[in-house]
This record gives structure tokens, C-alpha cells and sequence, in this order.
């Protein structure tokens, strides 16, 4: 019988190895990971992990024992060193090798690391991790003062989090706005304002030169003080694994839309693959998000059990800050012109991303009609009249309906 080897056991694996069950495979599966926990959500731990309002139950995938319940063997706190893919093994760094048939890498991103003085410091903090997750909720609370290096989604979130515990944040962007590689302008400036408003200190276009005891110093020689520095600017796949198998790498391991490698055996999953987006034309991207690691998840499984392709889907991703849920599906690619929707003061809007008349992105805030709306007229890659787009006396219903 065919046996799957999973490296990763988060999101992405964690589901895989479900799947492959639920898809019928009956041979040995062996899901590997180097944290200590089964696998778990990610995106509440800048969130209600943070705010206390979430336990390890509550963020694991599947119970515990649900891997002993349907033969999955679950090896926590192990870390791959070497794929044989002559010999389709992986050696471990305890020493062990494990034989397979088919293999499926989810070892999913590391964070980006500063090269500035100061960036090796043993106190820094980063929020990739359930351990990662608890350093930093060890250092807020009433009378701390958090500074956010990188205005991206994890940093707000984490800045809207240490204001609900009491203390104060700032977030250090050297872009001229925050969310600038990922969001429209619109958007940027609505978080922005929103952070403020909440006590949250935004400095855009600040270069961070060094970071010392007592806070971040900046380029003009501002020191930021606080007593606590969360780096948050960006990830980079974790593929070393992959290259260093000869797999075909670029940003990330290159898969189909089978999620399959450059070898026949091997499968990789999540945010280390650099994938097509067919809704998008086919073309590349790496995408870092939970609807991707379950996308590819199913693309993987079915292929192994040689089930039919699961549908396309279009990407999307969303972020909870204070009241807000901010909803996004599609890529901007290749956009030429967007439409506002809605209420941008008033905290519920959407923008659309439009190329010629095709919606190809929608930002959604507080308002799950224009996304859901939005998301399918992606899928559809159908026509939209940007006047009835914009006319909020118009249903998303009826903006949907319509064939223009």
C-alpha cells in the first residue's frame, strides 16, 4: 500500500493527512512536525490567543486523538533534515529515516529577519509560532509599551490586541503607508486612521536603523521607546528542504495545480509553494493564507488517491482588528481602476479591483455582501457595470445577477 509522508504539521498537513483518509486512502500515513503540538490555527494568535480569549483546545485543528482514531501517526517535535528523492527517504535530525511513496512537504514560512544592528538581540520577538505567541502575550498588559516593526496585517493585528490588553503600540513602517505591498490606498489609510484612533502611534515612512535596549532607533535618530519589539516585516517560504532535493524552486517551491513538484513522488502545500492561480490566468503567485494551505491541501490529496481535481477557488483572506473584519478576495493583478462601495467613514465598505469590467479583487470592510458578491463574480469572471457597482441602492444581489 502507498505511504504518505507529510513534513509540516500545520494547517496545510494537518488537513492533508484528514483528507487523505476522508478520500480513502487505506496505507500508512506518518504526519511529521518540529513544533511540540499537534497542529493548530494560526491566525488567532495575534488575536484572541493574545487576548486571552482563546486555550491550545481551542486553536488545535482536530483533537488530539483523532490521529490515533483513524491510523495517522502524528511525530511532533522532529525536524526533517534530508529528502533522498532517488530513494524517496527523509532523514531526521534524530537520526531516523523514514521510507515513502508519495511525500508532501507543508513546512509552510519563516519570518523575514532584519540585517541592522542589534537585529541578532535574544529579546526580539516574532509571531509565527504558539511559543512565539506566548513570549509576546508574557510582555503586554496595563503600563507596557509594544513597538511594531512593519505595518502588515500580523503587526496591526497585534497592535490592536496589546491595546485591548491595556498597553500602548506603536507600528514603524518605512513605506510610505501601512499595508502598502498587500492593500489598496483606500484601505491603508482607513486602518491607519482606525489604529489612531484607537491610541495606536503610526509612523509611515520611518526607517528602522537599529534596535537597542530600551526601544527602535530610526534613521533621523529618533529612539522609539518601548519594552517590547515584535519584528513583523514579511516571510520567506521554507523551501531549503526542496532545494536542497533538487526540486524546481522560485519563491517558494513551484508547484502545478495539482500542487505536485518537479518530482512525480513529491507534493508540496501552503505557503511555501510558488503557485498558478487559474482563476487569475494561471499566473504564479505565493500566497500566505489559511483558504490556500486548504486549497492545496485538497489539490494534494486528490491526486495522491486519484480522486477528480477539486474546483479552482479564488484566493481570499481576511483580518480581524477591534470591531473590524476586513474580507478580501482575488489578486489586484492587472487591475486598471477601482470602484468604493459604501461608507468608508463609517467603517463598512468595500473597494473593487477592476480590470477593463471584470472584477479581479474586492476589499471588504465590514460589509460581507460585497465579498461574498465580489468572491463570486471573480469565479465567474463575469462583466460588472462600475455605476451599478458603486450605487449602494443597488443590491449586491442584483449587481451580481446582472450580465452586463
Amino acid at each position: 500500500m502507498t505511504k504518505v509522508l507529510i513534513i509540516g504539521a500545520g494547517h496545510a498537513g494537518g488537513t492533508a493527512a484528514a483528507l487523505l483518509r476522508q478520500y480513502g486512502h487505506e496505507g500508512p500515513i506518518v504526519l511529521a512536525g518540529e513544533e511540540p503540538a499537534a497542529p493548530y490555527q494560526r491566525p488567532p494568535l495575534s488575536k484572541a490567543w493574545l487576548k486571552g480569549e482563546a486555550d491550545l483546545e481551542a486553536l488545535l485543528l482536530r483533537p488530539e486523538v483523532f490521529y490515533a482514531e483513524h491510523d495517522i501517526e502524528l511525530r511532533t517535535g522532529v525536524t526533517a533534515t534530508a529528502i533522498d528523492a532517488a530513494a524517496r527517504t527523509v532523514t531526521f535530525a534524530d537520526g531516523t529515516v523514514e521510507p515513502y511513496d508519495a511525500l508532501i512537504l507543508a513546512t509552510g514560512s519563516t519570518a523575514r529577519k532584519l540585517t541592522i544592528p542589534g537585529a541578532d538581540r535574544p529579546d526580539l520577538l516574532e509571531l509565527r509560532t504558539l511559543a512565539d505567541a506566548e513570549r509576546l502575550k508574557a510582555v503586554l498588559g496595563p503600563g507596557k509599551r509594544l513597538a511594531v516593526v512593519g505595518g502588515g496585517y500580523v503587526g496591526l493585528e497585534a497592535a490592536a490586541s496589546a491595546r485591548a490588553l491595556g498597553a500602548e503600540a506603536v507600528v514603524i513602517e518605512r513605506m510610505d503607508r501601512v499595508l502598502a505591498r498587500v492593500a489598496s490606498e483606500t484601505l491603508s489609510t482607513f486602518f491607519t486612521a482606525h489604529h489612531r484612533s484607537h491610541g495606536v502611534e503610526v509612523l509611515t515612512s520611518a526607517e528602522v536603523t537599529g534596535l537597542e535596549d530600551g526601544g527602535v532607533r530610526l534613521g533621523d535618530g529618533r529612539l522609539i521607546e518601548a519594552d517590547a519589539v515584535l519584528v513583523g516585516v514579511g516571510a520567506l517560504a521554507c523551501d531549503g528542504l526542496a532545494r536542497e532535493a533538487g526540486l524546481a524552486c522560485e519563491n517558494g517551491v513551484a508547484v502545478d495545480e495539482t500542487a505536485r513538484t518537479s518530482d512525480p513522488a513529491i507534493w508540496a502545500i501552503g505557503d511555501m509553494t510558488f503557485r498558478p492561480i487559474p482563476v487569475h490566468g494561471g499566473r504564479r503567485h505565493r500566497l500566505e493564507s489559511v483558504p490556500n494551505a486548504l486549497e492545496q491541501a485538497k489539490q494534494a490529496a486528490a491526486a495522491i488517491t486519484g480522486r477528480a481535481a477539486p474546483t479552482p477557488e479564488v484566493p481570499w483572506f481576511w483580518s480581524d482588528q477591534y470591531e473590524l473584519k476586513l474580507q478580501i478576495a482575488g489578486l489586484p493583478d492587472g487591475a486598471d481602476r477601482q470602484v468604493v462601495r459604501g461608507d468608508v467613514e463609517g467603517g463598512a465598505f468595500a473597494v473593487f479591483h477592476l480590470a477593463e469590467d471584470r472584477i479581479v479583487c474586492v476589499e471588504a470592510v465590514n460589509a460581507p455582501a460585497e465579498f461574498m458578491a465580489g468572491r463570486l463574480m471573480i469565479s465567474r469572471g463575469q462583466a460588472v457595470d462600475a455605476v451599478r457597482l458603486a450605487d449602494r441602492s443597488v443590491s449586491m444581489k442584483e449587481v451580481a445577477a446582472a450580465q452586463a
